[in-house]
């Protein structure tokens, strides 16, 4: 396994890094056998373990304490904040009040004493970004993280965390972690330049496109939307819908590229990131032994300028045949109200009507 340092952080990585979403309830919910597929990623040389809060609310984090036991000096250890946990206000979001909160329990959860990424797990344009650096700086300095990133966040708003940060001379993020696959390459023309002008570390997610890039989905065959991510969201994956045709064509070319050079898919996708400048580690989440071992088998897989030239060709550098699940959207697109004036303003005209 290959190590990439973190940020600058001085942290070394392993360039596949275990994400445990499917750890839990979710997932995966024999906690027995998860932390045996945790074990198998750390004796393949993984060092670095991804989790979240919110995951399984808070189950995947009960999982991945109760396997470290024993080898927690061996692992650098992520994990994020943001997401509703529980009911009631003000357990949400990147506030001081919620933030303060929300790491003692993980640590509780992680049975740690320090976690040595913690993420912010999205956008929050109801609190200052100040507000949030300043108490992420204030945990490192207290020794419950060691450092502290975002996640999924925008280009613009990460030049701006930066920019408050050199101004309030506060901590600053260390890493992003967002979305990025062989059909979704939107990051290569923004977030990507903005990371590496920035010396940021990149965790990336979703190497296998939401399962479009694991050749459980091909063109042509059938699709069940009754089940697993197709019944969360039917309209990613319904071939009916043009936007999906063109998914299933791209798959069908990769397919033909892998067993050119005598490889899967699964193992040319997660190969894929990894051989961009800007991408530190690659976030591999099975949810069985199985799915670990086909994953980390390509680990050694090098992609030649040949076949990435293919890529190219197949997908265009930084454009995107669907939108990652996930990926948020900032309310200047999601609100109607920020999108369109007052019915008696929309015209040029002061004497207008509406049609």
């Amino acid at each position: 396994m290959r190590y990439r340092n973190l940020g600058g952080t001085g942290i070394e990585v392993s360039a596949h890094c275990l994400g445990t979403m499917m750890f839990g309830a979710v997932g995966n919910p024999d906690h027995a056998e998860c932390a045996r597929i945790l074990h198998a990623a750390l004796d393949r040389g993984i060092n670095f373990v991804d989790t979240a809060d919110m995951y399984s609310a808070g189950e995947s984090e009960e999982i991945v304490g109760k396997a470290l036991k024993g080898r927690r000096d061996e692992v650098v250890l992520a994990t994020k904040v943001h997401f509703r946990m529980g009911e009631g206000r003000n357990r949400s979001g990147n506030s001081r009040r919620w933030i303060v909160r929300a790491v003692e329990d993980s640590l509780r959860r992680l049975d740690t004493e320090w976690i040595d990424l913690y993420q912010v797990h999205r956008p929050d344009h109801s609190t200052d970004i100040e507000e949030t650096l300043s108490v992420l700086g204030d945990l490192v300095r207290a020794g419950k993280i060691r450092a502290f990133g975002c996640s999924t966040f925008p280009a613009e708003d990460i030049v701006e965390a930066h920019h408050v940060a050199e101004r309030r001379a506060l901590a600053r993020f260390r890493t992003e972690q967002p979305p990025y696959s062989v059909l979704a390459r939107g990051i290569e023309a923004d977030v990507l330049p903005v990371a590496r002008r920035y010396g940021m570390g990149v965790l990336t997610w979703s190497p296998l496109a939401s399962g479009f890039l694991s050749g459980k989905y091909r063109l042509g065959g059938p699709v069940d939307l009754t089940q697993g991510r197709a019944a969360l969201t039917p309209a990613r994956f319904d071939p009916a819908i043009p936007g999906n045709v063109a998914k299933l064509e791209a798959v069908e070319r990769l397919v033909e590229l892998a067993d050119s050079i005598g490889r899967t898919l699964p193992e040319l996708a997660v190969a894929f990131p990894v051989a961009h400048p800007g991408v530190t580690s690659v976030i591999i989440g099975p949810r069985t032994m199985e799915q670990l071992e086909a994953l980390v088998k390509g680990a050694d897989l090098v992609l030649d300028d040949a076949v990435l030239d293919r890529i190219d060709e197949i997908v265009p550098p930084g454009t995107n045949l669907y939108r990652p699940d996930g990926v948020w959207q900032p309310p200047s697109l999601t609100d109607l109200a920020q999108r369109r004036r007052p019915l008696g303003d929309r015209s040029a005209g002061e004497a207008a009507q509406s049609a």
